[in-house]
């Protein structure tokens, strides 16, 4: 009786640490009121930049400097979600989330969509 006891904790705390590890997904980029939702989930992040090429990379394509006053995402619930509508006509962009001021550039991981610019993978959406 003691083994079983013992297997059945085991189990249901392991189920629990199985549950904690599987993030909700967020959506990939969507139409909402006044453009585009752009989404990514960092928790650790202290600044997070939508940059592509409707943005100019965010200025390192014209400037050839990062310019973080193009496309600032906000994580207005402190939850790690950091988010951005922009007005966006139709057509297909490429963009990329630039992590703390270009410490990291990184794919969309809620969008399986890609593309590719100058010899660079990137996420891609199309808006009709």
């Amino acid at each position: 009786m003691k083994r079983i006891c013992v297997y059945l904790l085991v189990f249901l705390l392991s189920g629990c640490a199985a549950g904690r590890l599987v993030k909700n997904r967020l959506p990939p980029p969507h139409r909402v009121e006044g453009g585009i939702l752009f989404q990514y989930e960092n928790k650790a992040a202290h600044s997070v930049n939508l940059a592509g090429n409707f943005n100019g990379w965010c200025g390192t394509k014209e400037y050839h400097r990062f310019d973080p006053s193009i496309g600032i995402m906000h994580d207005d619930d402190g939850d790690g979600i950091w988010e951005i509508i922009v007005p966006l006509p139709p057509g297909r962009y490429q963009y990329k989330f630039v992590i703390d001021n270009a410490a990291s550039w990184v794919l969309d991981p809620n969008n399986p969509l890609r593309g590719v610019e100058d010899g660079i993978e990137n996420s891609l959406i199309i808006v009709d």
